[in-house]
């Protein structure tokens, strides 16, 4: 089959390689099915496992790719027949860039109404998070005001819809036009352009009730003071570098909450919460409250323009590979 391998770790992603004849995924096995994926959807994650930039290292060599969407074609001991020919989303640490794969049937769950291939692709990741940092670690109500950064990106984008769905009033900061019309699109209630070298958030001092970052980097401090008393900064991601060192003391004084996101984590860690946040990013999704935003559709043979414009910073939205 055909698939997108990585074979060594490296910054340039020279180790990643198109494989026109990989081997077919095992047979599935008790409790495991065979899907004909149709759409895998980037994230940064994946960028970052190619150079063992990411905290989870998969063994050499292996296929990126942490969620997707296909049909399923074959089904293992104790699983129905009739699950095949059903369309599903796939999840997990890796694997959809490739044409085929074989994975517990606990991974999957079917399309949401309403979404197409594509959306289904890419749908998980970023909402996934944006709710658990949203509603479960930031305890978002509705008619609180929400400062997004990076919200050009896939992840940003997905919290502006969430924030918005969920009744918030939202802010979304990114650093181009483009990135701000996608913002937009998403339900932004305003704009702020920025610069990412020197962000400047004066019009906005003790205003918001929480920072969504997936960013890091020069914007944190001056985000920080847009906090009211009390306001919850949401930690996601440093796509900008390195964290940024953070001053207790004017976190002590200004009651500010500085709280770490990992949806995946939170479901490791807390026994049967996975499962009731995916069915509340599902029925968002089934009723037309939040959609991802797809900047760039390339077919599998050209996943690694997606990757390039991942790493230059130049994606809006969600990158989707066809297969």
């Amino acid at each position: 089959m055909r698939a997108w391998v990585c074979h060594s770790l490296q910054d340039d992603r020279s180790g990643l390689r198109f494989e026109a004849d990989w081997p077919e995924p095992p047979v599935p096995g008790a409790g495991e099915v065979t899907v004909a994926l149709t759409a895998a959807s980037l994230n940064y994650p994946d960028l970052l496992m190619l150079s063992g930039g990411y905290q989870y290292r998969p063994e050499l060599p292996f296929i990126p790719g942490m969620e997707g969407c296909g049909i399923i074609t074959a089904v293992g001991e104790g699983l129905s027949g009739e699950l095949i020919d059903e369309h599903v989303i796939v999840g997990g640490r890796g694997g959809c860039l490739a044409e085929r794969m074989t994975l517990p049937a606990s991974a999957l769950r079917i399309v949401p109404d309403g979404l197409h291939d594509d959306e289904a692709a890419a749908h998980t990741v970023g909402a996934l998070t944006a709710y658990v940092g949203l509603v479960v670690r930031g305890r978002m109500q509705a008619g609180e005001r929400v400062l997004v950064l990076g919200a050009g990106g896939g992840m940003g984008l997905a919290a502006v819809s969430m924030a918005v769905a969920l009744g918030g009033e939202v802010v979304a900061a990114a650093s181009t036009p483009e990135k701000l019309a996608a913002a937009k699109a998403c339900g932004a209630h305003e704009t702020l352009l920025l610069d990412r070298a020197a962000p400047d958030f004066s019009a906005y001092k003790g205003h918001f009730d929480l920072v969504f970052d997936p960013v890091s980097g020069p914007a944190v401090m001056p985000a920080l003071r847009t906090l009211r008393w009390g306001g919850r900064y949401l930690i996601i991601g440093f796509v900008a570098g390195a964290p940024v060192s953070l001053p207790l003391n004017r976190l002590l004084l200004a009651g500010t909450e500085v709280i770490g996101v990992r949806a995946g984590e939170y479901a490791r860690q807390v026994p049967g919460s996975g499962p009731h946040h995916l069915r509340a990013i599902d029925g968002l999704a089934a009723e037309g409250k939040i959609n991802p935003f797809i900047g760039l559709r390339v077919p599998l043979d050209r996943a690694d323009e997606a990757f390039a414009a991942m790493a230059s910073g130049t994606l809006v939205g969600k990158a989707v590979v066809t297969i």
